[in-house]
């Protein structure tokens, strides 16, 4: 079937668009780092020997990593050689030694693999305290990282774990629930890192009025950026505010389908399960000619990206 030029003249308002939805809260300047997390106790390695000397922290590092005992690593570079011997060797506990040491000595990629490692339970009892305190250390000492650079990704990330902690709090610790410091979180990940999570987050408290004015506009704007990188749930998301339109928003059926098929090519069965049956309801709410036209445009999205990954390649 043939698509009618007002859809097309859509997708390309939708997908190809104005940079205008970059919905950096239409300033055009830098965002401000979110003020500095206040830190408990970070776990310290256990001492090499009884009596063991203590390395002094370094200036302006916060109380959470105070003296550390001495251990056997000449840098952070050695320790996490050691780190990944261990860890090959299966001995968890000289793993997690030789990570905190280079975690203590400031390298970014220990610290942020250290919060992961407590917030999931991976070889450390897990902790969502000490997750907190490591991925607060990372976003208050590495703020300005250069977006879009490997650092960069790693420190956009912990501040969306902080967003998440915020959003939660941590039950019988002194994070409490704050949607305000949740949403400085967010954006700062969003907007200057330009982290899918964070915009996807960030859209979720614009559509909510957590933390922010409920402002369905921001939230598509922001859904649209996090969708447009292959994140699943914006795409589903922005879907449905596609299909329902209102308070701003365009209602575009045939665009709101075609980007639910999207989110639904990439939606992991075990953990998004939702992504799946809210495509189907919706597909089998459609009319026949809009799920075509969803179907049609949504071919023409893979030729697209067929042909920029050929033109990539060739670079």
């Amino acid at each position: 079937m043939r698509i009618s030029s007002t859809i097309i003249a859509c997708l390309f308002l939708t997908l190809g668009g104005q940079k205008a939805v970059l919905a950096q809260d239409l300033s055009g300047t830098k965002p401000v780092p979110p003020r500095a997390i206040p830190g408990a106790a970070l776990p310290e390695p256990e001492d090499s020997a009884p009596g063991a000397a203590a390395i002094a922290p370094a200036p302006d590092t916060p109380a959470a990593h105070t003296a550390l005992p001495l251990v056997p690593f000449t840098s952070a570079r050695d320790a996490l050689k050691a780190w990944m011997r261990d860890s090959t060797a299966g001995n968890k506990v000289g793993a997690v030694r030789a990570l905190e040491y280079a975690a203590s000595q400031g390298h970014l990629t220990a610290q942020y693999k250290l919060g992961r490692m407590y917030a999931g339970g991976e070889g450390v009892p897990a902790s969502d305290l000490k997750a907190f305190e490591y991925f607060s250390k990372i976003a208050d000492e590495n703020a300005d990282a250069i977006p879009g650079t490997a650092d960069g990704r790693l420190v956009g990330r912990a501040f969306v774990a902080l967003g998440n902690y915020f959003s939660d709090g941590i039950k019988g610790s002194y994070v409490k629930p704050n949607a305000d410091r949740a949403f400085d979180m967010f954006h700062y990940a969003a907007s200057y890192f330009g982290d899918p999570d964070g915009q996807y987050n960030l859209a979720r408290l614009y559509m909510t009025g957590q933390g922010a004015s409920r402002d369905l506009r921001q939230a598509a704007r922001w859904m649209k950026l996090a969708a447009e990188k292959g994140h699943a749930p914006a795409r589903a998301a922005f879907g449905e505010m596609l299909l329902r339109g209102g308070e701003g928003v365009p209602r575009q059926p045939v665009l709101g389908l075609m980007w639910l098929a999207m989110a639904r090519e990439g939606a992991d069965p075990m953990r998004e399960a939702w992504i799946i049956e809210r495509h189907d309801t919706a597909f089998a709410a459609a009319s026949a000619n809009d799920r075509s036209a969803a179907l049609a445009l949504l071919e023409r999205q893979h030729l697209v990206g067929a042909r920029a990954r050929s033109a990539a390649g060739q670079n």
